[in-house]
């Protein structure tokens, strides 16, 4: 059998929803703790599976507590020994949670990077919920999440002892495209790195090629871009350092190629609050993508509801003069919201506007039905 096959890939979405229903089901039924079996994520280093697990855990409103097993020692999770009234009692580490009615994920990170000595300290909290020794029994609104790299990314990788590999429902997370957009126009991310990814979608996760002992494209990596884009504004030498710390000089080049040209589109903001504004759409690809990254942007970063209804005009004005397969993948990121703007609130801005039949009869239902679903 092909090895490829036997790994079992999920998209981030596909992670967050399972993680999402294991954790309700726990939440709402306390008493399945002990049954219900707890979720490893494995992936190439810098593709947010810490991410995903908080990202659930702040959705939920409950904690999290993140605990990187490469970093620790033995006693660490179980704790030491100390002598009372001539008797050996274990004192349990103050990193556990105590109060038995709280709720929350507890984040095993770095699993595969643990010595044998750690993750053997691990079987009892992930299996039996329970430190040895003590009468520490971990509340039952508290689910278990690990993480750790794959074995073939030189990542500092250790064997997992099969009797805690077995302890554990296992997913291996892949970079998609498709997933990372929808997450970046969510959180913001700079348009130029939202546009670039999706002009070169096989460099949002790239080793091959390149120097992994420095920077190196990952979603964690852009992510970053993004951030230093913000921090260090028009400072074009000092932004291509960081470009290139953060991803590489091989692909730091021709993103800061594309940055300047994305940078150019000022006017974008201007089409789309401006009802007289020429709509003039971009013919080179490069160019195209950095146009559309910057509307998707700046679709909902107005101040307030009123700024939201001129931007949706405008939306919709240069929507009607693009081509399809544009104007669908625009309406499927401007359906995802952004920090500001809910998911529900933009999806209901966008089928109630009175523009939304016609684009629905000329562009067909995928782009919206499929963005509805989620």
């Amino acid at each position: 059998m092909n090895s490829t096959n036997t790994r079992n890939i999920v998209g981030t979405e596909m992670a967050i929803n399972v993680i999402e229903k294991m954790v309700k089901k726990q939440l709402d039924n306390p008493s399945l703790a002990s049954k219900l079996p707890s979720i490893i994520l494995r992936s190439s280093p810098g593709c947010g599976k810490s991410t995903i697990v908080k990202y659930v855990a702040d959705k939920l409103g409950i904690q999290f507590i993140d605990i990187r097993l490469a970093n620790m020692d033995r006693c660490d999770l179980t704790g030491v020994p100390s002598v009372e009234n001539g008797e050996t009692k274990w004192n349990v580490p103050s990193i556990w949670p105590k109060d038995k009615k709280s709720a929350g994920i507890l984040f095993f990170d770095e699993i595969t990077g643990a010595p044998m000595d750690v993750q053997i300290a691990a079987y009892s909290i992930v299996l039996d919920r329970k430190i040895p020794n003590t009468d520490y029994v971990l509340p039952d609104k508290w689910y278990i999440v690990a993480a750790g790299n794959l074995s073939t990314d030189r990542a500092g990788v250790k064997p997992m002892s099969s009797a805690l590999a077995n302890r554990f429902m296992h997913f291996d997370i892949e970079a998609n495209v498709e997933d990372w957009k929808k997450w970046a126009v969510q959180h913001d991310i700079h348009p130029s790195v939202t546009g670039y990814v999706n002009y070169r979608p096989t460099n949002l996760l790239k080793m091959d090629g390149q120097n992994l002992e420095a920077g190196w494209p990952s979603p964690r990596a852009w992510e970053r871009v993004s951030h230093m884009i913000d921090i260090v504004g028009d400072d074009e030498e000092q932004l291509q350092k960081a470009v290139f710390g953060l991803i590489g000089p091989n692909v730091g080049v021709e993103f800061m190629a594309f940055h300047k040209l994305q940078s150019k589109f000022d006017d974008v903001l201007e089409m789309l609050t401006n009802p007289k504004a020429k709509i003039d759409i971009p013919s080179k690809a490069d160019a195209k993508y950095a146009f559309y990254s910057a509307m998707s942007y700046l679709l909902w970063n107005g101040k307030n509801a009123k700024d939201d209804e001129k931007r949706v005009d405008g939306f919709y004005r240069i929507l009607e003069v693009s081509s399809s397969d544009f104007a669908t993948a625009a309406a499927k990121l401007a359906m995802c919201g952004n920090s500001r703007v809910s998911k529900i609130q933009a999806v209901s801005m966008l089928i109630k506007h009175p523009k939304f039949k016609d684009f629905k009869k000329r562009f067909g239902t995928e782009s919206t039905e499929y963005s509805l679903k989620k």
